[in-house]
């Protein structure tokens, strides 16, 4: 019997594509990916370490395995991904019950250390960021009709809150022509959407070719045959471009759909973010996309309680949100970072204001979300199958506006038999808060 190996995979969906390839990876050298409750050998787990609460759910997936390698259902544990390139040394210390922590340009050689930490060897390895594979097999964890597709890696736009750069180094693109090899493939096999990500897909290209390359990729991109939807994530205001916005606009398989991390609204808290720009540049971002695009779905996300935000800064934002009524919109509080300039900013903002202004903004943004789904009362739209529950004979769908794990759903009913991945046109009749509900119509 072949090595079995437990897989927990944790955050963002580029820590997963990290852990697709390592899956493949280990299938390749004929090891077995089992359920770690079901008795495993080893048992891996794909840290994210980016907020405070990512680092949470980091240590309380190693203490529950370590308590599982107590009772006897697993031999060795090893700790990958983003907590374990930044807290190697504090892993080790505090929790010994782990057999091996490993940088995430060890990804390549997991199965080579695995077998080392069952021998009880106790690899500790962090290669040089670069070495991390941005190529090869993926064993996909998504559903067989969508994956995601990583066009760059890394970040060099140095955020004053964030560690990714420091932890996944200067933003590097793939070649055009190896991204269009991978896509080419997962198509063949079955993927008819293909969501592209990187920690800024704007900037893709600009370090490879002197320009930015994401509006010509994804004219390559849509003509691959297979693919129906190409949606875009991780899109820096500041460098959305006119020839992007065309793009968008002008190409059918192209989902009319972009997700514009913002952060913030008040010019003066932006400037300490370190982000490039001004609310009214964002603004007329805004206006430009909506005007070329009618109906697009804008997605954005902001970060409330950054040191020195006062009630005028954030009540700025309030304004900013009311006004744009944004389709979609995820809140973070602030957690300050080590290593990061903000950790060491005055004027820090106390956690429990941080959590009410998140939690005010979210309030404003359902009955956002609320009015905008009444308003699609009428409509009929092209809704992707994800999952049949036979118990009440209904569907589960995402539409064109809605990205899969972040956004709404569409329930909805059908005269004819759906398989999940088919596409249905779906007359909308009803909205439960976020939801859309709805009937396919032939």
């Amino acid at each position: 019997m072949g090595i079995r190996v437990g897989f927990i995979s944790l955050g963002c969906p580029k820590n997963q594509v990290n852990g697709e390839r390592m899956l493949a990876a280990l299938t390749a050298e004929g090891m077995e990916i089992v359920d770690p409750l079901e008795g495993a050998d080893a048992l891996i787990i794909n840290t994210c370490g980016f907020i405070d609460d990512a680092k949470r759910e980091a240590i309380e997936n190693i203490l529950e395995a370590a308590d599982l390698k107590k009772e006897g259902m697993v031999k060795a544990i090893l700790v990958t991904g983003c907590l374990a390139e930044s807290y190697r040394e504090e892993i080790l210390r505090e929790i010994p019950e782990v057999d091996a922590v490993l940088g995430l340009g060890a990804n390549g050689e997991i199965a080579r250390y695995v077998r080392e930490a069952l021998a009880g060897e106790k690899p500790m390895v962090f290669p040089e960021i670069g070495c991390l594979p941005l190529e090869g097999e993926r064993l996909l964890t998504s559903p067989a009709h969508w994956a995601y597709l990583q066009i760059a890696e890394g970040c060099s736009n140095r955020c004053t809150y964030c560690k990714i750069p420091a932890i996944r180094g200067d933003f590097r693109s793939r070649p055009a022509e190896e991204i269009l090899r991978e896509a080419e493939a997962l198509a063949a096999g079955g993927v008819r959407e293909l969501i592209l990500i990187a920690q800024d897909t704007t900037r893709y290209g600009v370090d490879l070719y002197g320009e930015l390359r994401l509006p010509a990729l994804l004219r390559q991109l849509a003509a691959i045959e297979g693919v129906h939807w190409l949606r875009l994530l991780y899109c820096y205001p500041d460098a959305v471009t006119q020839e992007l916005i065309d793009v968008i606009a002008e190409e059918p398989k192209v989902v009319k759909y972009i997700d514009l991390p913002m952060q913030h609204a008040d010019d003066r808290i932006l400037a300490a973010m370190g982000r490039r720009g001004t609310q009214a540049e964002l603004a007329a971002l805004l206006a430009q996309l909506r005007a070329r695009v009618p109906g697009i779905a804008i997605r954005t996300t902001l970060l409330v309680g950054f040191p020195g935000e006062d009630d005028a800064a954030f009540d700025t934002l309030a304004a900013f949100v009311e006004e744009q009524r944004f389709d979609r919109l995820g809140v973070f509080a602030f957690s300050p970072q080590e290593g990061t300039p903000a950790f060491h900013m005055d004027d820090q903002v106390d956690p429990e204001t941080a959590a009410r202004r998140a939690d005010i903004l979210m309030e404003q943004q359902n009955a956002i979300a609320e009015a905008a789904g009444r308003a699609k009362i009428g409509q009929t739209i092209e809704v992707v199958v994800e999952d049949y529950d036979g118990y009440t004979d209904s569907y589960t769908g995402r539409s064109a506006q809605d990205a899969p794990e972040i956004d709404s759903l569409v329930y909805f009913t059908s005269p004819v038999q759906l398989e999940d991945g088919d596409f249905a046109q779906v007359k909308i009749f009803g909205v439960k808060e976020y939801d859309l509900l709805g009937e396919a119509v032939d």
